[in-house]
């Protein structure tokens, strides 16, 4: 399993104190089915726990996952910040995915080369 992170989602992850053993064990759920909501086409919310807080109030991760295959962090928000995303976002996301999860691997390696997204290796 490749799993791999845009360059958005790396600076908020940074910003809110999610490191990359914590996506990875995110990633381990995922592939247990354990996810808090499947939007379709690859799409998984999850929440992640705010640091001494709880995941009520914490960070929902917005996951394109295939299965066996590769996994992209691509958006991330704050409960306080933002109560949920819309439909429009979702419909948004869903072909997003479908492009992203399905790229060649020379679209993959020139995007990594380009430094749009990142590997997160173990």
């Amino acid at each position: 399993m490749r799993v791999f992170k845009n360059t958005w989602f790396s600076r908020f992850a940074k910003k809110a104190g999610i490191d990359d053993g914590t996506l990875r064990g995110i990633v381990d759920e995922l592939e247990a089915g354990k996810w808090d909501a499947d939007l379709g086409s690859g799409v998984y919310k999850k929440r992640i726990a705010k640091q001494d807080e709880g995941k009520r109030g914490g960070y929902r991760i917005i996951v394109f996952f295939k299965n066996g295959t590769r996994t992209f962090f691509s958006y991330g928000f704050a409960k306080s910040v933002q109560g949920n995303i819309s439909e429009k976002e979702v419909r948004v996301l869903r072909e997003t995915s479908k492009e992203i999860l399905n790229v060649s691997d020379a679209v993959l390696k020139s995007r990594i080369d380009t430094g749009n997204w990142i590997e997160i290796t173990d």
